[in-house]
């Protein structure tokens, strides 16, 4: 079964210094049909004007990961991280028992456009802790694992039972997946278009499947997807 959730079904918030668009319930939008999905339970695509952020803020018991499509973002940390992430970095932090820090556009003139995901762990209170994950220069047509349970080919290691994938496609690039009969996934493309099993989906869009054994994907222009295969 494959059930399309259309950009403009998102939850958006136009703050003037960020827009963004809320893929399930969070701050002022609520849905209660979207609350998560599995153990995903935020997606936000986010665009950061020059020389705004977010201010230093705390977290607990929450796997957050950060990925950025264009321009750059500033980050600190109470665990003593400070780093510039650029266009397709990713970005993890355990909040677990607590941490603190902030998201910063440092450009004067280029707003950072990224997707903030939260994943909930599968136990809290573990030791925050931080990695990272560079894939600007993936090769094309193929999958690259940018986080999983077990941390396997170099992958980020979160705490569940999920694997985040990217694809970066050139037009008409074909990709195929196969997702085992127990387990559920979510498609979320950030960039361009594609068809998914003879479905044509836009930037923003998103699908999820269950027990679906394989899933195609034919990039109908250059295109970025991110998949959750989750528990």
């Amino acid at each position: 079964m494959t059930q399309i959730r259309r950009s403009n079904e998102r939850g958006h918030a136009n703050h003037g210094w960020l827009e963004s668009y809320h893929s399930f319930s969070f701050a002022s939008y609520y849905e209660p049909d979207w609350m998560g999905y599995r153990s995903l339970r935020v997606i936000n695509d986010d665009i950061v004007m020059p020389g705004k952020g977010f201010g230093t803020h705390p977290h607990q018991d929450m796997e957050i990961i950060t990925y950025v499509l264009s321009g750059q973002l500033e980050h600190k940390d109470s665990m003593g991280n400070g780093r510039v992430i650029k266009p397709g970095d990713f970005q993890y932090m355990a909040a677990g028992t607590g941490i603190l820090h902030s998201e910063f556009n440092p450009s004067d003139d280029e707003a950072v456009h990224l997707l903030q995901i939260w994943i909930q762990p599968d136990k809290s209170g573990v030791t925050p802790r931080y990695a990272e994950r560079q894939m600007a220069d993936a090769e094309t047509g193929l999958w690259h694992l940018a986080a999983s349970k077990d941390g396997r080919d170099d992958s980020m290691a979160i705490h569940q039972d999920a694997d985040l994938s990217l694809a970066r496609l050139e037009k008409d690039q074909k990709i195929g997946y196969s997702l085992g009969s127990d387990r559920h996934a979510w498609l979320h493309l950030a960039e361009g278009s594609i068809e998914l099993n003879g479905k044509v989906l836009e930037a923003g869009d998103a699908a999820y499947l269950s027990g679906e054994e394989r899933l195609q994907i034919k990039a109908t222009t250059n295109a970025q997807v991110l998949l959750f295969d989750l528990a």
